[in-house]
């Protein structure tokens, strides 16, 4: 199947990617101040790292075979963090260094996370910097390398309060390291559709970087690859805000009833769908009209990768919008975000739309066993901006701006 992001040019894509990687560590900030209120603290702890835990090895390995990293090295297990939904560029800044083949380090010098957290208070930072950090960041590592291991040199809380680089950490790959028996959840999000989906191939012959496989970067700079390489990188960053999500689901639904664990997953919808439309539609540079709205509805994380998701997007010329979502296709069968939009919940799809016009609503124009179309129309009076969308907004993530950088060097070993 054709990919949506397809239609976008080289340049829009370099841009979008990062964006992507950015909205997906969001979803998070989306995600678990309603997990606080039902669970409190350590509930909410426990679900981060469960989510975490079993949507990043998947997704690592998937972007490992897309882009050509075979190495099992720490410069491999550094790519691999380079172009993950929980180390977006730039706002979660790693540095990289690379000793050898089984030693490396990386610091922060820049942690969008500890930002939003620090002012929440000691124990949040430890939740976060502690409690989560030691079992996803070796999670993550484990995709690559079995024997590999991330251990903190230091990590906040900050002594002194303003001490710069955050947070600094080992990697180390020893033999004689037990790798740890899988989970018995593993197969949880390992067993779902989006984990097996297949997308399409990058041609070797466009020009550009058509893989990872040559020396570690210091940065990635996404204009340096090929069109058709970042049409993949797209598809697998959207592909890992689903993975990620399908966790959260786990995770909550393991901690709270039925009904409690619903309520969560369309606030967490609500909250990341509306603040990604709105940081899509700005980065593309896009008006707030319809065929603005279009663009935005066909590159939305929501609703790629489209070898995941049946939808069909349309408009007449005098017309709504409309959406039409094949109830046939792996999204719907994992239980994925388009799963919760019906006729009884248009709450995300609204955030959604008014993110790139706060007059836009949505109402059901058909649904049957096959599908469900919905259509988008214009109000007189733009709507007041709903509470999971302001509660995303909370993050320093919301409002970041990208730079540009310059040209990343090689990371060679010292």
């Amino acid at each position: 199947m054709v990919s949506r992001y397809a239609a976008l040019s080289r340049a829009e894509l370099a841009v979008l990617v990062p964006e992507l990687l950015l909205c997906g560590h969001l979803i998070d900030r989306s995600g678990m101040a309603h997990v606080l209120g039902a669970l409190g603290r350590e509930g909410m702890t426990g679900v981060a790292i469960d989510e975490w835990r079993l949507a990043s090895p998947v997704y690592t390995r998937r972007m490992r075979r897309a882009l050509g990293i075979t190495g099992d090295g720490v410069d491999a297990i550094f790519k691999g963090f380079q172009l993950d939904i929980g180390a977006p560029p730039q706002f979660m800044d790693f540095r990289f260094s690379v000793q050898d083949h089984d030693h490396g380090e990386f610091h922060l010098a820049r942690c969008g996370a500890l930002a939003d957290v620090e002012p929440m208070g000691e124990e949040y930072v430890v939740a976060m910097c502690h409690d989560i950090e030691d079992p996803t960041f070796d999670a993550t590592a484990l995709a690559t390398n079995p024997h590999a291991r991330v251990r903190p040199v230091h990590r906040p809380p900050r002594v002194p309060a303003d001490r710069e680089p955050v947070c600094a950490w080992t990697v180390t790959i020893d033999a004689t390291f037990e790798p740890p028996a899988p989970a018995d959840d593993a197969l949880l999000v390992a067993g779902t559709r989006a984990a097996c989906v297949e997308l399409g191939d990058i041609d070797p012959e466009d020009a550009g970087l058509h893989d990872y496989s040559g020396p570690l970067l210091s940065d990635l700079r996404f204009e340096d690859f090929s069109r058709s390489a970042l049409i993949r990188i797209a598809d697998e960053v959207s592909l890992q805000h689903h993975l990620l999500t399908l966790g959260f689901r786990i995770a909550v639904d393991a901690r709270t009833d039925a009904a409690t664990a619903v309520d969560i997953a369309h606030k967490q919808f609500t909250g990341i769908a509306g603040l990604t439309s709105e940081r899509l539609r700005k980065a593309l540079r896009l008006g707030d009209d319809t065929a603005a709205l279009v663009q935005v509805l066909r590159v939305h994380p929501v609703f790629n990768p489209a070898a995941y998701l049946d939808i069909q997007v349309s408009i007449d010329a005098d017309g709504p919008v409309r959406i039409r979502i094949a109830r046939d296709c792996g999204a719907i069968a994992d239980g994925a975000w388009a799963a919760l939009l019906d006729p009884d919940h248009l709450d995300p799809l609204n955030a959604l739309v008014r993110g790139v016009n706060p007059c836009f609503y949505t109402r059901v124009r058909a649904a049957d066993h096959d599908a469900v179309t919905f259509e988008i129309a214009l109000a007189a009076m733009p709507f007041q901006e709903v509470p999971e969308v302001a509660i995303t907004r909370f993050s320093t993530g919301a409002a970041f701006a990208f730079t540009d950088r310059g040209v990343p060097l090689p990371l060679t070993v010292l």
